[in-house]
């Protein structure tokens, strides 16, 4: 890489990495580290193992160092924390040779470097629990410097806050951010508690096709891809639901699946392109038996998570005890608009749309209309843990008619915070219902619906060799962890969320600046001082930029003839 792409701070590092190779320390050792304790080991037992001077091995980075003369103390960050190293020239240079700490420890390491120290436990005179190193060694030399986040009185000055760098350079969040590592832990820990509970009913945890020939079991727009050898274009999962109810139809009493689905739509605070859902069917049940299960799992997730059912999201408490309100979707429209929406067609949701003020559209089916005048105007308003039942027949083409009213099927989702958690069904088993159903979603996509249904005939010849009563129920993990974790964007509990490409900075062609008559040696020179445009060149007096240019020339060696004031003159005109 051109010294002139490199800011100070990065020379100096590969600097420091060529003066250690030449005194024969290898940045970068193959060899492993063998690690005794972690920083929440030592700090945990402190007071037996100081008594007993234990020795320990540990490794980290260093995050912080105080040089001194002879003794100095560092700050060591490993995967669970943080302890102070004190560094005394003469333990870990017993002999006569004192370059490991004089030239090495003092000079060539740096904030971010990598490091395993070999000592034993004991307080300083200050009083703080410390190791006492005895060796130290280089494991991993950092040429790019951290962004350095200062404490004082209680107060984090120059954090790293911004959501963009932060998303985009996760591995660095997670170095100067702590705490940003505990919310991935929670996220392990509730995955796991569904897995050990899901798996303690004797459910069967399955894996689908990522790649399919028809998106089916949600209506979401998917990504298109081709595949070369067969010649034929390939979705990626926007659900696994028709997979997983094959599986049911081939015996299985009960299956679930963590899944990342990928829908080709809009991104937001809540919304991400490629997301995670676990789905799960249990044979011989219905959404009834589906809602005692979702409020035990859940109430289990928030018990392991916190010790307790009320856990803070935002502004509200949130209390996931047993049992959450249940309505109807229908009755939760009239509890907030007033207006009783049962037996109307499209042209009468219409006017309803209309008169509500919701902008609607033509190519939108009496059940997108029903979605949109509950989605506007009642679905915020369920802050506590609510169940909303019995949806009309064209939201839900998967799913069971309800047993007394054809017009609805048994269908929920779990409202939570204003936010849809999870949906689940009373599954359709029906194989003639079921094409029908799917004949009505292809009139939407031929309305212009770019998110009704695909048919999907192999899964309608599975159910002609019949399903068994089934309900099934599909949640999402990425918003179940925001909610146990009270993130306010589903950025914060991905490690690596979708982002947009990277903004380049305007940089005008080595052309444009030697028509100026600036020699072309220099263009790099002025690129590098940041004047990446020829144009800001005039945002600064001309002696200053002869003064900042003859100066960076001699600071950085770079060996070139300055030129006149005159000449500086001209480019700047």
């Amino acid at each position: 890489m051109n010294s002139l792409e490199l800011n100070e701070q990065e020379i100096i590092r590969r600097q420091s990495l060529d003066e250690l190779r030449k005194l024969g320390i290898d940045p970068y050792p193959a060899a492993q580290f063998p690690v005794s304790h972690l920083s929440s080991d030592i700090i945990a037992n402190f007071e037996k193992m100081c008594e007993d001077k234990t020795e320990v091995v540990v490794a980290g980075r260093i995050m912080a160092r105080r040089i001194m003369g002879s003794a100095s103390f560092f700050e060591l960050q490993d995967e669970k924390g943080k302890i102070q190293i004190y560094v005394k020239r003469d333990d870990i240079c017993p002999g006569e040779d004192k370059t490991l700490y004089n030239t090495v420890f003092k000079r060539l390491l740096d904030i971010g470097d990598i490091v395993g120290v070999k000592g034993f436990v004991f307080r300083t005179q200050m009083g703080e629990e410390s190791v006492h190193a005895q060796e130290l060694k280089l494991l991993s030399k950092s040429i790019k410097p951290l962004p350095i986040v200062k404490e004082k009185d209680g107060q984090v000055f120059d954090a790293f806050s911004d959501p963009e760098q932060r998303y985009r350079q996760r591995y660095v969040d997670l170095i100067v951010n702590p705490q940003v590592r505990d919310v991935f832990i929670k996220r392990t820990k509730l995955m796991n508690t569904l897995r050990d509970f899901y798996n303690s009913k004797g459910y069967i945890e399955v894996e689908t096709p990522i790649l399919q020939p028809i998106p089916g079991g949600a209506a979401a727009r998917p990504f298109i891809t081709h595949h070369n050898a067969l010649d034929i274009p390939l979705y990626r999962r926007i659900a696994n639901e028709l997979y997983l109810k094959r599986l049911i139809v081939g015996g299985f009493a009960g299956v679930y699946e963590f899944s990342k689905d990928f829908r080709n739509e809009g991104m937001d605070r809540t919304h991400n392109p490629e997301f995670t859902v676990m789905e799960i069917y249990v044979a011989y049940k219905d959404y009834f038996w589906m809602m005692d299960f979702t409020e035990e799992m859940i109430e289990r997730v928030a018990m392991a998570l916190h010790g307790k059912t009320k856990v803070t999201v935002g502004e509200n408490e949130i209390d996931f005890k047993r049992p959450y309100r249940r309505i109807t979707m229908i009755d939760a429209i009239k509890e907030y608009t007033g207006i009783d929406i049962s037996g109307m067609g499209e042209e009468a949701l219409h006017k309803v749309c209309k008169d509500l003020g919701i902008d609607v559209d033509n190519t939108m089916g009496k059940g997108k209309l029903i979605d949109t005048i509950f989605g506007e105007k009642c679905e915020h308003n369920f802050i506590q843990p609510t169940f909303i039942m019995d949806y009309p027949i064209e939201m839900s083409p998967l799913c069971k008619r309800h047993r007394s009213n054809p017009e609805l099927t048994e269908r929920f989702e779990l409202m939570v915070n204003g936010k849809e958690l999870c949906n689940a069904y009373s599954e359709l088993n029906d194989p003639i219902d079921q094409l029908e159903r799917f004949q009505e979603q292809l009139k939407l996509s031929e309305k212009g619906d770019n998110e009704a249904m695909f048919i999907d005939m192999d899964f309608v010849r599975a159910l002609e060799h019949g399903m068994p009563t089934c309900s099934g129920m599909g949640i999402g993990i990425d918003r179940l962890t925001m909610f146990m974790t009270n993130q306010p964007s589903i950025q914060d509990v991905l490690f690596f969320p979708q982002m947009r490409p990277e903004k380049k900075a305007v940089k005008d062609s080595d052309e444009a600046y030697t028509a100026k008559g600036i020699p072309a040696e220099w263009v790099p020179v002025l690129q590098k001082m940041s004047f990446t445009t020829v144009a800001s060149l005039s945002n600064v007096a001309p002696g200053k930029l002869f003064n900042d240019i003859c100066g960076f020339n001699k600071k950085n060696k770079l060996g070139l003839q300055n030129p006149s004031m005159e000449d500086v003159k001209k480019w700047v005109e």
